[in-house]
């Protein structure tokens, strides 16, 4: 059947290819094209090649026919009749396609050929023979050497005792395989076969030497199968592997390994009879077993592995003790947070899955203890501040518990003196990082393990990762992390080093490679406090700083500046978020942004904030400035001519309705408010008699009124006054006559004696003094005539001052920067009467008018 199913492969192939040439070549019929010597030539032969046209083929009787020679659809060769012959030289290895064709009004075609270039066969070479088990069939291979581009039979002949012969043929360019189709047996063991290889093409023939063989060196055994496995007593290190195999077999040979292993255990056994115990096996752990069979101890091969038997081991008790850590931290109320961290058990050492682990802390003392039970690798407990503690832990599986681990509980970094010294880190690769430190300085002996200890950093959470940890001897000063280490991921490396019962750290951040940060830092706050302001920030997210941050800069400029902006680095810690700068100016608009600095370079600016810092006094500034100013100010009064010229800079500066005169109570609101009489009798009543010494007793002298000039000169003293008339309007009332009219004594009033003085009239008498109070409504001193001379007595009853002959002895030059009025003030020379100096009272006015 299956031969049939070829030949009908062959049929359909040879077909399709007869009608591909039919299409291009119209089978001859006008002409034949021949080649000589062969169309098989050996490489770097030649071939002469003779297309020839058949007669009444040719184009029209009145036309030449002009032959063209194609080589894969490429002119070769032309010639005009009705043949011609052409070499063709340097063909390549295989077939080539030559086609004649003729040309009329187009080309068409006459005939072709095809040339095969090849080589003759080499002799096959590496023959071997097998038989798979006792009923299996020969089946041998060789190498056939350089390929030949041709079709080559292979002929395979094997000889045996008793004139066995069997031949076998394969029929195609590369052959190295046959199977012959007979079967040896085992009564031929010792019988002695040949084979030999011939291989022929149209170029040559070859054969191999001849290859030699018995029974026992071809036939293979097949492979062992029903493969079972039994554990003795359920253990987990023991068990018995049996199979099946032929019957000749003598030998076997097992592999096995955990099935997370690439290394094989082997092992050689003889006459087994299918059946073969194990025992250094690991409990509860994946097994891969196979096995292979041999019939002679020395001679034949191996057979094919079996097919893999995978199985689990049983559980047993747990071995080993766990790696513990642990976290210690201080909430409050006398009480302390202690958070234990493990290792999990390696397979071999867990031999089972466990199933919980068992925590316990203990006093010392032992007044207290507490346990508790967690499938986790890690627990939380709070204790008591006060007291010394011990951990101890262990695991569970379904045969048992592991031996228990004890621990100290102490301050890990509580002491300085055993704290680690120039502690660095650097990359080792991508993910590998490597520790360095040096030893205590003063308590090196004291050191009994260095504790490595690594978590991932992680700015702005307040879950910290769980620790990652490796036990050092005290004699190591280096340590190789590579445990959960990523790349572009920074950590925080603590080394531990601990006593019996107490421990110093030391601390710094490292990563396994590291780029300069993706994004900057983002201002989410500023703040202005006293000097300076707060600039607070939100740290940028793990994956996006891609590795450990250096620095942070804050950089500031003036808005709308084009200079380079200044700025501020500040070393990076993980826990900070703000920064104060003190260097802004008040009352200037600032934008301010942020970056950050890793090894591998600085990130782009994060967000812009504007701020315009409001700014207060600067006291430390304010008060040296005012020491300053108050130094040189005394300095400069101190010094005797610098005061008289401020003084009369300054008087030039006064506005010219002020005057240094006695103030005027008569032009008060409460003077014209009042009568006299009310007024007197209410003052009378509401001021109580003063205890004060005894008042000094005045003799006032009143001269008549007589009209004086209003200027005022001021004559030097016993110069006489010259008569000078001035207008009515510019002059004013004084006494001319003494009349003595009664004594006035220190403590009374000046109300009624200043409204007297107010009148113009001038037959006004002092006698009649209280009757004008009384009657006379009230009526103003005019603020332009001022109050009675002082030096009043120098002047004659009828004598005026001479205005030819008086002497300024002030001159009040006007340049003040106020707007003059009418209210200029009279200026009287000498000394002047003030009201500090004069008490006036109301008795001598009151007994004169009774």
């Amino acid at each position: 059947m299956a031969h049939t199913v070829r030949e009908c492969l062959l049929g359909l192939i040879f077909l399709f290819m007869w009608l591909l040439v039919k299409a291009k070549i119209d089978v001859c019929k006008r002409g034949t094209v021949t080649v000589k010597p062969s169309p098989v030539i050996p490489l770097g032969s030649a071939a002469n090649i003779s297309c020839s046209l058949n007669p009444k083929h040719g184009c029209s009787p009145f036309s030449s026919n002009n032959l063209t020679l194609l080589k894969f659809e490429e002119k070769v060769h032309s010639h005009s009749g009705n043949s011609f012959t052409f070499e063709v030289t340097n063909l390549p290895l295989g077939v080539t396609l030559f086609v004649c064709k003729l040309k009329c009004r187009e080309l068409a075609p006459v005939c072709g050929v095809e040339i095969s270039v090849g080589v003759a066969p080499e002799p096959p070479r590496n023959i071997s023979c097998i038989q798979k088990g006792e009923h299996g069939t020969v089946t041998c291979t060789w190498d056939p050497g350089q390929y030949t581009h041709l079709k080559t039979h292979y002929t395979l002949q094997l000889t045996g005792p008793n004139n066995v012969t069997c031949q076998g043929l394969c029929s195609s360019q590369n052959c190295s395989r046959l199977n012959l189709g007979i079967t040896l047996t085992s009564d031929l063991a010792e019988s002695t076969f040949t084979v030999s290889v011939t291989a022929i093409n149209h170029l040559g023939n070859s054969s191999s030497f001849p290859f030699t063989f018995t029974f026992l060196d071809i036939v293979r055994p097949l492979p062992p199968w029903d493969i079972r496995i039994n554990f003795l007593n359920a253990s987990g290190s023991r068990c018995i592997l049996q199979w099946k195999d032929e019957q000749q077999v003598v030998r076997n040979r097992l592999r096995y390994r955990p099935r997370n292993s690439r290394s094989w255990n082997m092992v050689n056994t003889t006459n087994a009879k299918g059946r073969h115990s194990l025992q250094d096996l690991t409990p509860f752990t994946d097994y891969e077993f196979q096995i292979s069979s041999k019939l002679h101890l020395s001679k034949g091969s191996w057979s094919d592995w079996s097919k893999s038997l995978t199985t689990r081991t049983p559980e047993e008790e747990p071995v080993g003790t766990l790696d513990i850590w642990y976290m210690k931290q201080n909430i409050g109320s006398n009480k302390q947070q202690i958070s234990l961290f493990w290792k999990s058990l390696s397979p071999s050492e867990a031999r089972g899955e466990i199933l919980c682990y068992q925590v316990t802390l203990q006093e010392v003392t032992g007044e207290m203890t507490l346990e508790n039970s967690t499938n986790h690798t890690s627990w939380t407990g709070v204790i008591p501040g006060t007291g010394a503690w011990t951990a101890s832990l262990s695991a569970t599986n379904s045969k048992g518990t592991s031996a228990p681990t004890r621990i100290n509980i102490v301050d890990l970094c509580s002491t300085g003196l055993l704290a680690p010294s120039w502690v660095s880190a650097r990359s080792e690769d991508m993910n590998n990082i490597v520790v360095t430190w040096q030893p205590p300085q003063k308590a090196a002996s004291a050191v009994q393990e260095f504790i490595v200890e690594w978590r991932a950093l992680q700015p702005g959470n307040t879950r910290r990762s769980p620790p990652h940890w490796l036990r050092i001897p005290p004699y190591n000063m280096s340590a190789l992390i590579s445990e959960n280490i990523y790349p572009y991921t920074c950590y925080e490396i603590r080394v531990h080093a601990l006593s019996e019962d107490q421990g110093g750290c030391s601390s710094t951040l490292g990563d396994s490679s590291h780029k300069a940060p993706l994004t900057g830092p983002q201002i989410t706050d500023i703040i202005e406090k006293k000097e300076s302001l707060l600039i607070s920030w939100s740290h940028i997210p793990v994956e996006e700083s891609v590795g450990c941050i250096l620095h942070y800069r804050i950089y500031w400029k003036e808005r709308n500046s084009t200079g380079q902006p200044e700025l501020c680095e500040i070393p990076y810690r993980h826990s900070q978020n703000s920064h104060p700068i003190s260097s802004l100016q008040p009352g200037v608009t600032y934008v301010l942004w942020m970056t950050a600095l890793t090894a591998a370079g600085e990130s782009p600016q994060g967000n812009e904030r504007e701020f315009c810092p409001q700014g207060k006094a600067n006291w430390k500034a304010f008060v040296a400035s005012s020491i300053c100013i108050a130094i040189i100010t005394v300095g400069l009064f101190s010094i005797r001519s610098f005061r008289q010229k401020l003084f009369a800079f300054l008087s030039t500066l006064r506005p010219q309705w002020y005057s240094r005169t006695i103030p005027d109570p008569a032009n008060s609101t409460w003077v014209k408010k009042y009568p006299i009489a009310e007024a007197m009798d209410s003052l009378l009543m509401a001021w109580p008699t003063p205890e004060e010494p005894e008042p000094l007793i005045i003799n006032e002298v009143l001269y008549q009124i007589t009209p004086i000039f209003r200027q005022p000169y001021c004559p030097k003293r016993r110069q006489r006054f010259q008569d000078h008339s001035t207008p009515k309007e510019d002059t004013i009332y004084i006494a001319s006559s003494l009349q003595p009219t009664g004594t006035l004594t220190a403590d009374t009033r000046l109300v009624h004696l200043y409204k007297v003085l107010g009148s113009r009239e001038p037959d006004s008498k002092l006698g009649n003094l209280t009757n004008s109070l009384t009657v006379t409504p009230v009526d103003y001193l005019p603020s332009h005539e001022g109050y009675l001379p002082s030096n009043i007595e120098d002047f004659s009853p009828h004598e005026a001052p001479s205005t030819d002959s008086l002497e300024l002895e002030h001159q009040h030059i006007s340049l003040s920067i106020f707007a003059s009025s009418s209210l200029r003030p009279l200026t009287f020379c000498g000394e002047r009467l003030t009201l500090d100096q004069l008490k006036m009272g109301y008795d001598s006015l009151m007994s004169n008018e009774a």
